[in-house]
This record gives structure tokens, sequence and C-alpha cells, in this order.
């Protein structure tokens, strides 16, 4: 094990009713103007939009909205949020949605506080933030990120054609009701859950000892979220494996995982910069590269690739476990082409050479990954 210090900083309220029951306690101890943001208005045909803000007013709270959050946040929207935030003189913010509206007002809640250009500082300059953020509470209504969970965000700078992480305000409290995300769309939940598998498979195969404690616990994340993603094929309306899916997606990024351990992601770093040029998807993405990924590094963690295979899909053997993640992107429904994303613009072999060009590459994983052969598993996947 590595050296480590854990510390937890979200409570979370979690089953039907939790907004109900636990909302009008906790804004009782905030001051009286919230920023309430969301997406693109789902929230107003499900139920969710009109449950929150009259708990917001029953609580005597001003409610200032920040709409419109994109499923890729952009930099140009977070500063637009940190602006409503300052001028209202916001004591709370308020995100509820999935991780793109979270991951911005993670930042939001940071930029909100400080004259300085927060990604300047953290992507440039490489600084934390040194202000405290304005408190920031999440109501998820779509889960497979996690992003409920911590301060990390993803956000794309459309200027510079990059998309990535940065760290702030991790949610003081999050409201987990399984009821909330009973009206996605199927694609939506199965890519939402592939996030989960994919954060849990790429903190497994961070180089790491052999028999590090979160590999097991990995493990299990893994097989829980399989089985519950078979379940929704069979019943898109099971509320038990809606319920499952979203604790998975929460225990795959609250840190229990990644404590004591090095952890690989350089797959989620090649979705990354396909998403900044492509607006894909990111759960779809993820399902386009991961095969690809793995095929390239099998040979790298035999013995791992094995472990996962026998313990999530029941095969035997390294190469079997990658054809068994394979095979149930496919039973899923899931993208396995490049071609089969929604992009905003045509994915070319010069656009993924653009993409290759600008990936992080981490030290991390079974292999760190040259360029060329970032652009080879591209190429692969067109």
């Amino acid at each position: 094990m590595e050296n480590f210090v854990y510390e937890y900083p979200t409570k979370v309220y979690f089953g039907k009713g939790a907004a109900k029951a636990h909302l009008p306690g906790i804004l009782s101890a905030c001051g009286p103007n919230v920023l309430l943001a969301y997406g693109g208005g789902s929230i107003k045909k499900n139920g969710v939009y009109e449950e929150i803000t009259g708990i917001l007013k029953e609580a005597g709270k001003s409610i200032t909205e920040f709409t419109g959050i994109m499923s890729n946040p952009t930099w140009a929207k977070v500063k637009e949020g940190a602006g409503l935030a300052r001028e209202n003189k916001v004591d709370l913010v308020l995100a509820v949605g999935g991780g793109s509206v979270i991951d911005c007002c993670k930042i939001v809640c940071a930029q909100a506080v400080t004259d300085e250009d927060l990604w300047e500082l953290e992507m440039v300059q490489h600084k934390a933030p040194s202000a405290a953020p304005i408190p920031l509470g999440a109501v998820v209504t779509a889960s497979g990120t996690g992003a409920e969970m911590n301060g990390g965000a993803v956000i794309t700078n459309e200027e510079t054609k990059i998309k990535g992480g940065m760290f702030a305000a991790a949610p003081r409290f999050a409201i987990l009701d399984p009821a909330y995300t009973m009206s996605l769309p199927r694609m939506q939940v199965l890519s939402g859950a592939f996030d989960t598998l994919s954060h849990a498979m790429e903190t497994y195969f961070g180089r790491s000892d052999r028999d590090n404690v979160s590999d097991e616990v990995a493990l299990a994340v893994m097989h829980s979220t399989v089985v519950n993603m078979r379940a929704l094929l069979k019943d898109l309306n099971d509320y038990t494996a809606r319920s499952n899916l979203m604790w998975t997606s929460a225990m795959a990024e609250n840190g229990i995982l990644k404590v004591g351990r090095l952890t690989d992601f350089e797959c989620h770093q090649m979705e990354h910069q396909l998403g900044a040029y492509t607006d894909c998807n990111h759960g779809q993405g993820l399902a386009v590269l991961h095969p690809a990924y793995y095929r390239h590094i099998v040979k790298d963690a035999p013995e791992k690739f094995a472990r996962l295979g026998k313990a999530v899909f029941g095969v035997e053997g390294a190469e079997a476990a990658v054809d068994a993640l394979t095979a149930f992107i496919q039973e899923c429904g899931l993208p396995v082409r490049l071609s089969q994303l929604k992009s905003r613009v045509e994915i070319t072999p010069e656009l993924l050479r653009q993409v290759a060009d600008s990936v992080n590459l981490l030290p991390n994983g079974p292999r760190q990954l040259t360029r060329g052969e970032v652009y080879s598993i591209l190429m692969e996947c067109m």
C-alpha cells in the first residue's frame, strides 16, 4: 500500500424521498441566496424542478437560476455561472442534475470567490485555488459519473481544445434518490453506468502492489455494475437495479477504491480529448475506446486481466476478459465504433491525429503509451 490520508467531505442522503426528508433541515443552516443550477430542462418534465423549488421556497430562500449547462461543460459556462453567483451574493450553489451539472458547479463555486482565472491557475500554472469556495450541494438525477462524491471536475476549454480535470469544491452534501433517475432514456442510463464500470477498471489497472485491498472492492463494484446493467436490459424500470447502479457510481468515485494505490485512467484521457474535439457522449466514447486500449496493454498485465475476467464476467484468461468486455458492450447496445458516436464534426484520421497529439499521457497504467500508439488505438476504433 502507498501512504495516504483519507477524509470524506460529502454527506450522502440516499433513497426515495431523500430531498423532501432532508433538504429542509440542510437549508436551515444556509444563507438566504441559492443558485439553482441545472441542464436542459428535463427536471421540469419529471417533477424534480417543482419539488426542489418548492422546498427552497418553503425554506424562504431567494432563488437565482443557472440553466443550460451542457453535457460537456465549457469554461465559458463556468464563467457565466461564477458571474451569476457573484452578482447575487450566493450562499449556496445547488446543482440538480448529473455529472456535467455538478462538475460545472464545482468550479463555479471556486471561480466566484476570486478574480484569478482558475483555468490559467490550475491548467497552466498547475496551482490550486486558495480561497474557500461557495458551499455546494448536489441533487443527483443521472448517475454514473460519481461527480457528487469528490472535488474533481472535467471542463472543456473550447478555445484551446483541451478537456481536462480541475479541482475545487467537493459537494458538502449529496441527495441520491434513485426515483429521480427513472425517467432517463435507456441509452443515457447505460452509458452512465458504463462510466462507472470504466472508473472501477481504470482504478484497478493502475500499477500497484499485487494484492491491494482496493482491487477486491473495485472488482466487486465492476461485478455489481455489470449485473445491474444486465437487469436493466430486461426491465429498464427495475428500481433495485437503478438504486444499485446509483450507489456503485458513488462507490467508484468516493475515493475508497483509490486510496493507497496508483491508478491508470489513460482511457479517460483519450476520451477527454476526443470529447474536446467532437463533443461526444462521455460514457459512449469510453465504450468505444476501452476494448482497443485493453488489446494494446493486455500482455502488460495478464494476471490482472485474467482476474477481472473471472470475477466480473466468469471467463478464464486475460484475452478472454477483453473479449468478454467487448461482447458486453455490444450486448448493451453501446457504440463500438467512432462512427456511431454523435459528433459535432466529422471524425477523420486528421482529427484523430490532433486528438492523439493533445492527449495527456499518464505513467501509472500497466504501460505508458506513446502518442503514436494512442493514434493507433483511435484509428482501430474508426
